[in-house]
């Protein structure tokens, strides 16, 4: 089923990050997008010039649906320490409720690098992602809540700490729910970045 959307540009979005997200991008066609929701493939194209554009812009369109979500936890008066529980807790109902958009950033972008050479080049796609974590590890080292060090260091940590518990959790290896780890993993998180004296 496809999610509620507001019109035929984000519902194709919808239907094609589904059907990428679990077929794989070389292995999901046209065609078989515009079936899932009842359009004809020449309709889609005259959204969509090409499969790679459509690629292009899901990627685009996912960054910035997870980077409102952190922009709105950015703009909370709370510490740095409250925010990175919020962080946590918003990427793991993410997974729960949208694996799609998680399962697209590592089986289709990670894993095609050839289709996003136009324009998609390393993180130009996911700016917006990237820009509402470098704030959020600005903001933590400026208030003297977060240790200052190489944002890519900091990133690192704190996306691998994620996505490693997203994949256990999509293995099914994690003997609790994920939304369970939250407190935990947002406690490791902040012992490991924050400031000596915090």
């Amino acid at each position: 089923m496809v999610a509620k959307v507001n019109n035929k540009s984000e519902l194709i979005l919808e239907a094609a990050l589904k059907l990428f997200s679990t077929q794989g991008f070389y292995a999901t066609t046209i065609p078989q997008i515009a079936k899932s929701i009842g359009m004809s493939a020449g309709n889609i194209y005259n959204y969509y010039t090409s499969k790679e554009l459509l690629a292009r812009e899901i990627i685009r369109y996912s960054s910035k649906m997870i980077a409102e979500k952190i922009q709105k936890i950015n703009e909370m008066p709370i510490s740095t320490e409250e925010k990175i529980q919020k962080i946590v807790e918003a990427y793991f109902q993410i997974a729960e409720k949208k694996p799609e958009h998680l399962n697209y950033f590592l089986r289709v972008f990670l894993s095609n690098k050839e289709v996003f050479k136009d324009g998609c080049e390393g993180m130009l796609c996911v700016s917006e992602f990237m820009t509402e974590l470098m704030i959020f590890f600005e903001e933590g080292v400026r208030k003297g809540e977060l240790r200052n060090q190489d944002f890519f260091t900091a990133f690192g940590l704190l996306m691998g700490y994620l996505g490693g518990f997203v994949f256990l959790n999509g293995e099914n290896t994690l003997s609790r729910g994920l939304l369970t780890y939250v407190d935990e993993i947002a406690d490791n998180i902040y012992r490991a970045l924050k400031a000596e004296d915090a």
